[in-house]
């Protein structure tokens, strides 16, 4: 038994670590190009950050691709086993499918293991990093925010243009003012300056624009941010400060961040509260995705006995939408029912073990 341990385990280790690759480079790939325009066209970035961008997305996709790949192995191994009958000769030499199965629920086990170290370490600071990319590049270089001729998006319901610049001042710039979830201009103002000059305020850790010659067609200016100065406009457009990152999203914390903050703010209105909560909960049931698969595979795996691997993938791919597409339905349970989060897995395991049932007495 330990050969065939060693044989079934390599098989699936070395599938899993193929897939993995496959996974991860198609859902960086695709998240790079969903970013290269704001970073290359708008910000302009320079190379090395899309390189950080890709060092922070990595474990973000890892999340995803190391359960789907795992199942995709599972599903392959023993598709392939059960087609060249070798499932029927272990049966023959008294060996159980639930004994044969037992190095896929060892690996299930340490890639949930594998995963959750993820989730609960790396994927937060890895988030949190690629959300830091966009800013980082303005302080350092201000004038990337505005770019003569390019439409900039970056500035939340707010679409800046310009069409000359010389040095830190732009000129003839506009400045179309949206309401919220309304991507046209309709309802909104808009705002001409002759010039518009950025300005990095080192004190309060802010980027400014200051803007001469306005005419507004609507509110006076497109925030609260704005400035009236004698005809003229000042207006805030990044606070890199600290206080301005002091509450960041759950999804870019870790787990011990997410309990000091909780714990720094008592009064904090409970549906908040239950949405950092839920973060916290979701992380250790999506870890736990693989040993879930593991149970599911197995008798999946048996059931598709075509020679080819389009039958394997097929259902991994069908298996994985749906469990990561039950999981993002449940959104913000309550903190007395968070056990929610858990039916996903819940499910796989029953779907599992009814499976492995029928499979035995096949």
């Amino acid at each position: 038994m330990r050969i065939s341990d060693r044989y079934i385990g390599r098989h699936i280790l070395s599938g899993t670590l193929f897939a993995i690759v496959l996974l991860s480079a198609l859902l960086v790939l695709g998240n790079l190009f969903k970013e290269i325009r704001p970073l290359l066209v708008e910000v302009g970035a320079p190379l090395w950050v899309l390189w950080d961008f890709l060092l922070g997305i990595i474990p973000v996709s890892l999340i995803y691709t190391v359960p789907w790949a795992f199942l995709s192995a599972v599903l392959l191994v023993f598709g392939r086993m059960s087609s060249d009958n070798e499932l029927n000769a272990f049966r023959a030499a008294g060996v159980s499918l639930v004994r044969l199965s037992a190095p896929v629920v060892i690996l299930g086990l340490a890639f949930s293991a594998l995963c959750l170290w993820l989730n609960l370490q790396v994927a937060p600071e890895a988030k949190r990093r690629v959300e830091d990319i966009v800013t980082r590049t303005i302080i350092q270089d201000p004038r990337s925010l505005l770019r003569a001729g390019v439409d900039q998006s970056r500035i939340k319901n707010v679409k800046v243009d310009s069409e000359s610049s010389e040095g830190d001042v732009f000129h003839n710039f506009h400045i179309f003012v949206m309401e919220d979830n309304d991507d046209s201009t309709d309802g909104g103002a808009y705002i001409h300056a002759d010039t518009a000059k950025t300005v990095v305020d080192e004190e309060k850790q802010q980027i400014r624009l200051r803007l001469t010659g306005v005419y507004s067609d609507g509110p006076a200016g497109p925030s609260k941010d704005f400035t009236l100065m004698s005809g003229d406009l000042e207006w805030m457009v990044v606070d890199y400060s600290e206080d301005a990152r002091r509450k960041p999203k759950p999804s870019a914390m870790t787990n011990k961040e997410i309990d000091d903050f909780l714990a720094s703010w008592p009064t904090l209105p409970e549906k908040y509260r239950a949405r950092y909560r839920a973060e916290q909960m979701r992380r250790y049931s999506s870890s736990f995705a693989c040993l879930a698969f593991a149970f599911i595979g197995v008798p999946l795996g048996i059931k598709a006995r075509r020679r080819d691997t389009s039958t394997g993938l097929i259902v991994s791919l069908a298996v994985g939408v749906t469990y990561f597409l039950a999981g993002s339905m449940i959104e913000n349970p309550t903190e007395d029912g968070q056990w929610v989060l858990w039916i996903p897995n819940l499910l796989c395991l029953g779907l599992g073990i009814f499976l492995f049932r029928r499979a035995r007495f096949r």
